[in-house]
Parts: C-alpha cells; structure tokens; sequence
C-alpha cells in the first residue's frame, strides 16, 4: 500500500492546547493532574474528550467497562478499523501527558485528515481505556484487560477503592457505563503513542522510540519470619532479625538484575516490617518483590533463582523465608508489521529513532493479544513520571503523533 507523503503533518499546536485544556481539569498541587479514575474529574474529562470528538465528526461508542471509542468512517463499510489511543487517568500525583498525549495524539490524527480532506479505506478509532493507572481500583490496565479476555467483567465490578467504592456502582454513578459488550469490538490494528516514562530516548538525543517489545512482569510477595525481641538487651549473635534478612535480599534482587542485563530489572517496593517499633528487632516482614524483562526465559530464570537463594540466606541468620507469585504478566513482542509501520514512519520523517522495550505497561500490551499492535514513544525531561513535574516539550509531542499519524494513516490505507 502506499505510504503517506511526507510533508503530511499533524497540527503541533493544536495538540499542544488541547492537553494544556485537558490539564486544566483535576489539577494537582504542584503543577500536574489528579484525575483518578471514576472521579468526578474523569467524567469531567471525558465529557471535554466527548465535545473534541463531536466537533470533529467522529460518532462515539462506550462499553460496559466504560471504554470510549471516537469513529471516524472510512469508505469501505466492511474494513475492520485501526485504531489508535491510550488513558485519559492519572496518578493522585501525575503529570499533563502519560496516557493523555496518546488520546489527544488520535483525536489530532483525525482532525488533520479532516483539515487535509483525506479519506482512509478502514475507519480509524481513538480510544480512552478505563483504568489503565490502576491507583484507585488494582490493577493496571484493568478495561483493556477485560477487553482482551484477562480478567471478567464482574470480578473489575467487584473491585472496591481505599473508602470501599465499588468500580461498578463508581462507573455507573458518574454516567460513564456503556451499553456495548466487552471485547466484542474486532480490530485491524491498534498503535499507542506514549511518553517513554524513562530516561533513554532523552539520554540517547532520540526524537521517538520504536516499542519492538514490552516487559513481562513478576510480582511476588515474600515473608519473612524472624522473632521480635528488644533491640537494647538481644545480644547480636542471639538475634532472628527479619529485617537483616530484607536486606540480604534487596542485595540479592539488585545481583540477579544486574546479571542478566541489559533491559532487566528489579526492586523491592511495597514492604511491611512487624511490628514496626523503634525499640524492637522486626519479627516479621513482608514485602514485594518486581521483576521485569521482555524475554521470558530470562524472567523465569531471574524468578527461580530469587526463589533458589533467598531461603538459604535468609537460614544462615536464623530465620524463614516463603515467597508466592501475586502479579504477572509475559512479555508482549509487538507486530512486525505495525513496528516497521513506526520505524519506516519515523525515517520517512526525518526523525531521529531507536528500537526499545516498554518498562512500563500500557493497554497495548493487553490489546497485542487480541490484535496487531504496536506502540510509538517520545522523550520525557530526565524520564521523570507520575509525578506531577512530568514534562515533554511541543516538538516531541509533535514528532511523536507525526509518526503515528503516518503508522496510523498507512495502516488505514489513504483512498485516492
């Protein structure tokens, strides 16, 4: 099929007040956005999303899990549509642009093609996922995985937040609950524009990532049993501290990533100390353990090994450790066909690129199991997210969608 012309841009400025206008709704403390989830501000959100879509001609669909999908019509009513978007949410602490520049970055592409009087053969859909932030109702990504059969509809509904909100009754209570079914949408393509959320494209003086793959992840929770006993009179060689043995595996986290480098990771997070006294030697601690890379043997193997070495560690100083795995996904491969769409688009535009693997998750990654998918990123100030002094700049926002909007446009095939 023939590729888009170069000279074929999006509109940089109009991009860049539309996410300064979506920004002014669920404004943070210091310069970011607090519009979680199901929120008054999210529907907020999604109404001005809404008012966009309206203005430029897109008819709007919303299922059960109160995704929302803008369709601009294409000429070929059989065509199964691409489609194109990412999160209106955000962190309690976020920033103007995770998950926001991919949905404003769609709504961009079909304005321009309005602006240019193109016609595509399959239609083109800009999608805002429910939840993807998972802050309010665990986990990340919740719509989108309903929507790619990972999770069932009642066990989302059934969800509660940190006041005990159900998902459901919140979904209903702010008007946002559609009457599509989950899932039953069928797609040519789906493409992600996204920030980086790290530090190399900056680093590396790129304009745009080229996402080949995603991270898989293993979250697992870990116990470890000492004996709680007062830190003043417990001769040192007599102490079951279980606070000595989190150390000893947050060294022996940090040696297994740093063995299967590159593009391996790994951190202690969420930790519990028991009881959490200042006077007496913990007994008790649970914590979890994140894993990530995007090959999965290597995921397994840094997995087993955790699990091979802490027990014997943590027995050499006189306490237990047991581990289960809470959290997991594999590492998604994007499609070929859309990663050289982004690559070719990227060249084409004259952009500087690079290939590299997502840290983060994104809807994409659940969205790849259900249809050929592909993801587009652009640099962030000292990788710097979810936090509320997140920052881009108007050319990399810019070049970003450019490259979308030529993925985006080749995949729905221009009719001339």
């Amino acid at each position: 099929m023939p590729a888009p012309g170069e000279n074929m841009k999006i509109n940089g400025e109009r991009l860049w007040d539309s996410l300064m206008e979506m920004a002014k709704i669920g404004p943070g403390i210091a310069g970011g956005n607090n519009r979680q989830t199901l929120t008054d501000e999210d529907a907020e959100g999604r109404a001005l999303f809404q008012t966009w879509c309206d203005a430029a001609g897109c008819s709007m669909g919303v299922d059960s899990m109160g995704n929302m999908f803008a369709r601009r019509e294409g000429t070929d009513p059989e065509a199964l549509p691409v489609y194109v978007g990412s999160h209106l949410d955000t962190q309690p602490t976020g920033g103007k642009y995770d998950g926001v520049l991919g949905v404003l970055g769609g709504l961009e592409i079909i304005r321009s093609l309005n602006d240019l009087g193109i016609k595509t053969k399959h239609p083109i859909v800009v999608t805002n996922w429910t939840n993807e932030e998972g802050t309010r109702y665990a986990p990340a990504m919740l719509a989108s995985g309903v929507f790619a059969g990972k999770h069932t509809q009642d066990w989302a509904y059934d969800k509660l937040d940190a006041q005990g909100k159900r998902f459901g009754d919140e979904l209903e209570r702010i008007g946002w609950k559609g009457d599509e079914v989950v899932g039953e949408r069928k797609m040519h393509a789906f493409f992600e524009l996204h920030i980086e959320q790290g530090p190399i494209l900056e680093a590396e003086g790129k304009d745009v990532g080229v996402v080949t793959h995603g991270q898989g992840l293993r979250w697992i929770e870990c116990t470890i049993i000492g004996k709680e006993s007062h830190t003043g009179s417990t001769p040192m060689h007599m102490r079951k501290n279980a606070g000595r043995g989190l150390a000893l595996v947050t060294e022996l986290v940090h040696e297994i990533t740093m063995n299967n480098q590159p593009n391996a990771v790994g951190a202690i997070g969420h930790i519990d100390v028991y009881p959490n006294s200042r006077n007496i030697i913990p007994g008790k601690v649970v914590f979890t353990v994140d894993m990530r890379t995007h090959i999965l043997d290597k995921l397994n193997a840094m997995v087993a090994e955790l699990m091979a070495r802490a027990p014997g560690l943590c027995e050499g100083i006189g306490v237990s450790f047991s581990a289960e795995i809470v959290g997991q996904f594999d590492p998604p491969a994007f499609d070929d066909r859309c990663v050289t769409a982004i690559r070719q688009a990227a060249e084409r535009l004259g952009y500087s690129h690079m290939d590299i693997v997502s840290g983060a998750g994104h809807d994409a990654c659940w969205i790849n199991d259900v249809a050929p998918t592909a993801m587009v990123m652009c640099p962030c100030v000292d990788g710097l997210s979810h936090n509320e002094a997140e920052d881009i700049s108007p050319e990399w926002a810019a070049a970003g969608a450019n490259v979308l909007f030529h993925a985006v446009v080749e995949m729905a095939e221009i009719v001339e």
